[in-house]
């Protein structure tokens, strides 16, 4: 990915090296973003084990590695692009867009849907209109999920910005609205959706990264093969050895492959209607 020497968003928040103070059992901050991370597909067990720790503030300036410095101004270009893009689609569409928050953080972040912990992974917290990133998470990417490649972390992100253009959209309020109407295998299936719409907005992104001349041999690749390996089958086969289609949250891998491409492809708000579209398998 030719991203060196590029724009840098302004709109990124260093958390990195700070921690926020919380009360040992966690509390209503906590139980909220259980409940966000939930709706929105994630896991939150790990979370409510983590919020039982009290964790100290450090007022010490941060120093990061070089290594990790260049990976936060790579996410902070990443960003930029995404911003660029979306611009220009809302603009098409009659709209404006509304730039997020990325806030990178280390070990634990405060967000206004409460405590999160890197164990819960990049999210996007649609209280705030922010994503937040412990930038360790890329290294579990490449060695926990066989995704390499910096336009591997590039899908990450632009995934979590599909879930800010989801919000804007306001098709993250009606999937929420609908958790005390059905049943847990029925909004799953939403839930399903939502997060290919996510694949799908991703490949979307990486459609105006092509225009921009961005894209290197095998960055599209890279971009399915992460998707892939974040696929609920696969993760579920590896942790248990089996499945449970009606527990998936995110989606099989072809199908998260699939959208991704199609967003690629087509370059469009509009061909990403997962909830009325046949989604395939």
């Amino acid at each position: 990915m030719k991203w060196k020497g590029r724009r840098q968003s302004a709109n990124v928040e260093d958390r990195r090296g700070r921690s926020p103070k919380v009360l040992a059992g966690g509390g209503i901050g906590t139980l909220i973003l259980v409940l966000a991370i939930y709706l929105l597909g994630g896991n939150p067990t790990e979370l409510i084990n983590t919020a039982q720790v009290t964790n100290q503030q450090s007022g010490a300036p941060y120093q990061g590695s070089e290594q990790e410095n260049e990976l936060a101004e790579f996410v902070s270009v990443v960003l930029a692009e995404t911003e660029d893009a979306w611009t220009e689609l809302f603009r098409r569409a009659g709209r404006q867009y509304e730039f997020p928050k990325l806030v990178l953080y280390s070990g634990s972040v405060q967000s206004a849907c409460g405590y999160g912990s890197a164990a819960t992974g990049p999210f996007y917290c649609p209280a705030d209109h922010k994503v937040y990133l412990d930038l360790s998470f890329f290294q579990e990417l490449q060695q926990k999920f066989g995704a390499s490649g910096d336009f591997a972390m590039a899908y990450v992100i632009a995934h979590e910005v599909g879930h800010h253009v989801q919000t804007l959209l306001g098709i993250n309020h009606q999937v929420q609205s609908q958790r005390s109407r059905l049943s847990t295998t029925d909004y799953n299936k939403l839930l399903v959706r939502l997060e290919l719409q996510a694949d799908y907005f991703a490949g979307v992104w990486a459609h105006y990264a092509r225009r921009a001349k961005l894209l290197e041999s095998g960055d599209i690749e890279e971009a399915l093969n992460a998707a892939s390996a974040v696929g609920d089958d696969r993760i579920q086969k590896a942790a248990r050895g089996y499945v449970v289609p009606d527990s998936f949250t995110h989606g099989t891998s072809a199908q998260r492959m699939r959208w991704f491409q199609r967003g690629f492809q087509s370059g469009t708000i509009e061909e990403g209607d997962t909830f009325n579209m046949d989604i395939g398998r």
